[in-house]
């Protein structure tokens, strides 16, 4: 008789250790590390998040460096960032007012410069 209670005690070991695995890949990866409050955005930025995305979000993704370099730690002011879009800079395409129109370049300036004000995870 003992095999089946070494088959049963078997089955609750499998048991006990499927559960810890599942309940350790429950955890956070990044646990103690802080955590960015949210970005508030006022309308016309969040029009402005809504054009970076479709625009530039696939070089400078979240305005981090990407296939282009970081653009949120860039103190650059409004007028040259429209500058750098109209005429492009190195590896960066130009975007002319067909392709990105003037009210559409202001909104993503505008949540260009959001970006800059939130605090990252350091605080």
């Amino acid at each position: 008789m003992s095999p089946p209670r070494l088959v049963l005690a078997g089955s609750r070991a499998v048991a006990a250790l499927a559960c810890r695995s599942a309940l350790i890949g429950c955890g956070s990866a990044r646990r103690g590390e802080p955590v960015a409050p949210p970005l508030v955005l006022t309308a016309e930025e969040a029009r402005g998040e809504r054009i970076f995305m479709r625009e530039c979000h696939v070089c400078h993704p979240g305005g981090e460096g990407g296939l282009g370099p970081a653009i949120n730690n860039k103190p650059l002011p409004g007028f040259l960032i429209r500058f750098q879009v109209r005429r492009g800079l190195g590896a960066m395409p130009a975007f002319p007012d067909e392709k990105i129109p003037p009210g559409e370049l202001d909104a993503i300036v505008d949540y260009l410069k959001a970006l800059r004000r939130s605090p990252g995870p350091e605080g």
